[in-house]
Formats: C-alpha cells, structure tokens, sequence
C-alpha cells in the first residue's frame, strides 16, 4: 500500500518544511525532534530491563 520514502519525496517534504517553518525554526524542530526520539529509545530500553528483572523473580 505504502512504499518507502525515496530520495526525491525526502527532499519535497524538506522543502515544504522550509516554506512553512522557516530557516531560523528549522533547526530548532530538528533538535526537538531528535530530543523526543532518544527519551522514547531510552524509556523503552528501561522498560524493557525492568521486565526482565521481573521474570528473573
């Protein structure tokens, strides 16, 4: 149904972002982003140690 994003619809959404947000917020999103995306890697990694702490048990 969906096939992966390639190159070309990569750059389109880039530069729809820099129409809409501007160059001075850009950077700004892309931290934010990047942000949310390590504290949901490192609830899931501690969420996933307590697990198995719990069936060591």
């Amino acid at each position: 149904m969906f096939s992966r994003i390639g190159p070309t619809e990569l750059i389109l959404i880039l530069v729809i972002a820099l129409v809409i947000f501007g160059p001075a917020k850009l950077p700004e999103i892309g931290k934010a982003i990047g942000s949310a995306i390590n504290e949901f890697k490192n609830s899931v990694n501690t969420s996933s140690k307590d697990d198995d702490k719990k069936e060591d048990k």
